[in-house]
């Protein structure tokens, strides 16, 4: 296949290097894809965390195909569809109680922005506009918005834009090398980490001033790392003690990836706002929003009623063909018990991916739900250098990953089959062998 590559300036990737020896994609079905030269590739991170029903589910595509039939596409300013309305309704019903608010976006990164300025609204509505800081965590990521950059603590996305960011403060990551490298499932210590917020965040901006703290519940996007027990609970009660806005970012976590609708339920902890996007359109059509508690709409519904009560939205927002990719995905999950699969497939994944403990370089592996992390050792003290190598051999191999640093991410389909992942492991395995 000889495609141009010049044009199209890829997000998120060394641009010289790829086009130097593109890897490109033309085809999937269910759990592998096919490549340009015709070889098969098992996708061993669900498209980018995103594609659980698999590639092609045909209840996802017929749904489309109808929709495109009937209404390609109509505004949610001022008027509206029916189908944006019984997404979130579906949504609703889904969520944690007392979040029954959905607000639709296109992506984790608009999301991310939108909660950001519901939460600044929501002050401002109940007199307390000076709360405008906001509280992140170190390798964090919530998208590549100002707002999602200023919140995340990614080093290199914060860098590259300056100080063009809102004002944050950010806890230290649970990432905690010397007791957690080879820990499965949540690790017993390092809830105390959550403390930070009280004793030195708050001590030092003050609880009247800081609008939210955001966090993912699990961070994916820097390594898969896995909250320790207890650490979300406590960030509950210390926002609770001082009345903060918490935000879970469940881009990735959210729609059965760790064994419950959302990750908030899977761990116990609820927050004012959830951010959604990637698996509730099982990535077949851009798709996010932002669930909200009751009492924070409500505030705002106020002023004089011929008035936006919110001055923001995207012209996608709640796109006719998102929606019906999105109620058909949560059809899907339903019918098909796909939760469910993923409790089941959980053993499988954990068992298999800490079989690599034991190869050359490895220095950590830790799981949760259906989603693994293999960190390798630092290659000629260049962080991301052997991981971005793992990370092509692996396609050579045959399975798609991703390597935030030196991180090789595995997070299966929820339909597949328990040989595929333990041959996503194999060939990850083979790729980690190549680079030592």
């Amino acid at each position: 296949m000889n495609q141009p590559v010049d044009a199209f300036w890829m997000p998120f990737t060394p641009n010289r290097r790829f086009k130097a020896a593109p890897r490109l994609l033309v085809s999937a079905r269910g759990v592998r894809y096919t490549a340009a030269d015709g070889r098969e590739v098992l996708d061993g991170i669900s498209g980018l965390w995103c594609v659980g029903a698999g590639h092609g589910h045909p209840r996802i595509r017929e749904a489309m195909k109808a929709q495109m039939d009937t209404l390609d596409f109509a505004s949610n300013f001022q008027v509206g569809h029916p189908g944006a309305f019984a997404l979130a309704e579906r949504i609703a019903d889904l969520a944690p109680e007392g979040l029954d608010r959905v607000f639709l976006v296109n992506s984790g990164s608009e999301a991310c922005d939108t909660a950001l300025k519901i939460a600044l609204a929501y002050w401002q509505a109940v007199g307390q506009g000076q709360r405008n800081l906001f509280v992140g965590r170190e390798r964090g990521f919530h998208g590549t918005g100002f707002g999602g950059i200023s919140v995340g603590g990614m080093t290199l996305n914060r860098r590259a834009f300056g100080g063009a960011m809102l004002r944050s403060d950010h806890l230290r990551s649970t990432w905690d090398p010397a007791n957690q490298a080879f820990v499965r499932g949540q690790p017993q210590t390092g809830a105390e980490f959550a403390d930070e917020l009280e004793t030195r965040i708050l001590a030092l901006h003050g609880a009247n001033n800081i609008a939210a703290v955001v966090v993912e519940p699990v961070a994916g996007s820097t390594g898969l790392l896995i909250p320790p027990l207890g650490y979300l609970q406590r960030l509950r009660e210390i926002c609770d003690r001082h009345g903060l806005l918490l935000i879970f970012d469940e881009v990735i976590t959210g729609f059965g990836r760790f064994g419950d609708m959302f990750a908030s339920q899977a761990l116990g902890v609820v927050p004012d706002m959830i951010l959604f996007a990637k698996t509730v359109s099982n990535g077949a059509a851009p798709l996010g929003g932002v669930i909200v508690h009751r009492r924070i709409h409500d505030a705002l519904m106020q002023g004089p009623e011929f008035l936006a009560e919110l001055m923001h939205g995207y012209t996608c927002s709640g796109h006719p063909l998102a929606c019906a990719a999105g109620l058909a995905m949560l059809e899907t999950l339903e019918q098909e018990q796909l939760i469910a699969r993923v409790r089941s497939l959980t053993p499988v994944l954990e068992n298999a991916v800490h079989g690599l403990a034991s190869l050359p370089g490895v220095v950590s592996v830790r799981n949760l739900g259906l989603a693994a992390g293999v960190e390798l050792a630092v290659k000629d003290g260049q962080p991301g250098l052997r991981g971005a190598m793992a990370q092509a051999a692996a396609f050579d191999f045959g399975v798609l990953t991703r390597a935030p640093g030196d991180t090789l991410i595995l997070a299966p389909p929820f339909v597949s089959e328990p040989e595929e992942i333990h041959q996503m492991v194999a060939r990850l395995a083979s790729a980690i062998e190549s680079t030592f």
